[in-house]
Parts: C-alpha cells; sequence; structure tokens
C-alpha cells in the first residue's frame, strides 16, 4: 500500500512538473535565453527518467531523478538572485544568452501592462526581429514574475526529492525482501547445505 501511495504520489508530481517545465521551456526560447533552455531540456530528460523509473519499478533512475532535484533547487536560487540582482548580479547582463542576443527575458518584453520603447538594432547589434528594450513601466515587474516561476519550481523540486527517497527506500525494501525469500535465486535455499551426492540420490528416485 505504501509503495502505490508513494509511487502514485511520485508520478502525478513528476507530470505536473513536466508540464510546468515544458510551459517554462516555451518561454526561454521565446526569449532567447540560451542557458535557460539547455538547463530546461537536461531537466526535462530528468523527469521523463523519474516517470519511467518510477512506473518500471527501477530505483537507480529515481535516485538520479532525487539527486537532480537538488541540483535544480540550486539552480532556480541563482535565477532568482539573477532576476533580483542579489550578490551583485544584474539582469542586464547577457549571462543567459551565451551574448548571442541582447534580449532580458520574453516577460520583460512582453509582460501585459508594460509601455516598452523599443530602440531598432544598429551595426553589430541584436539579430534581426529581436528588438531592444530601452525602458519599461511595468505594474509588476517582470523579474518578479521570473522569481516566481523559479519559486513554484524550487518547491515541486523539493517535493520531488521527499517522495523520490520515500519511493527508492520502498523500492529498496521489496527487493531485499525478494532477496531474501529466494525470489532471485535458482536454487531453493534448503538445498545449500546438502551435499551434492544425495541429491542426485534424489534425483535418481524421482519417477520417470
Amino acid at each position: 500500500m505504501g509503495s502505490c501511495s508513494g509511487r502514485c504520489a511520485l508520478i502525478v508530481l513528476c507530470t505536473f512538473q513536466l508540464v510546468t517545465a515544458l510551459e517554462r521551456q516555451v518561454f526561454d526560447f521565446l526569449g532567447y535565453q540560451w542557458v535557460p533552455i539547455l538547463a530546461n531540456f537536461a531537466h526535462i530528460v530528468v523527469i521523463i527518467l523519474g516517470l519511467f523509473g518510477t512506473i518500471q519499478f527501477r530505483p537507480r533512475y529515481v535516485v538520479v531523478y532525487t539527486v537532480w532535484t537538488a541540483i535544480w533547487v540550486t539552480w532556480n536560487i541563482f535565477i532568482i538572485c539573477f532576476y533580483l540582482e542579489v550578490g551583485g548580479l544584474s539582469q542586464d547582463s547577457e549571462l543567459l544568452t551565451f551574448s548571442l542576443s541582447q534580449h532580458r527575458s520574453w516577460w520583460h518584453e512582453h509582460w501585459p501592462g508594460c509601455l516598452h520603447e523599443e530602440v531598432p538594432a544598429a551595426g553589430l547589434g541584436a539579430p534581426h526581429g529581436q528588438a531592444l528594450v530601452s525602458g519599461a513601466i511595468c505594474a509588476l515587474e517582470p523579474s518578479s514574475v521570473e522569481a516566481l516561476h523559479s519559486g513554484l519550481q524550487i518547491l515541486i523540486a523539493l517535493l520531488g526529492f521527499v517522495c523520490g527517497c520515500y519511493v527508492v527506500s520502498v523500492f529498496t525494501e521489496e527487493e531485499d525482501s525478494f532477496d531474501f525469500i529466494g525470489g532471485f535465486d535458482p536454487f531453493p535455499l534448503y538445498h545449500v547445505n546438502e551435499k551434492p551426492s544425495s541429491l542426485l540420490s534424489k534425483q535418481a528416485y524421482l519417477p520417470a
């Protein structure tokens, strides 16, 4: 019963986490945020591995997912510090774009209620179709939206870490108990102490 409830909880959580990761990936693509795009791609792959391991009773895959959730929490803490400009970080830098574009994020340029001033690219500026935004006045700061996204990811990842640890412990206990009763042993336990001569004599008396 515990195994079923833990597995079901982790499956539902991974499914919701996958949906939120895909949503975030779409907006990072639209905002040309290349570093988050790579991070989201790795995150999606690990979530799929975690789902597969949970459904198919593969504890190693669940362990990989559980370890990744801790890394994902650290990454999202960095994203929050980046957009809230904590610790000397600046959201105006090109740290998340590999200096390939001068976009900050999709939310910064398209958040409802914001007034933007677009400056056309000149010389070796932004590529075609990527207008620069010199100023914006918003009711809710887009950096706060990014921070809220990362906060949601942290919350889901923490829940996934707890559920992953529980599921791995349940799977390990079930495997140990199965080994104890001889589930993976081709020879029954009561034959261990018998001599080969006695086994041959028993086979000789078996009916043809």
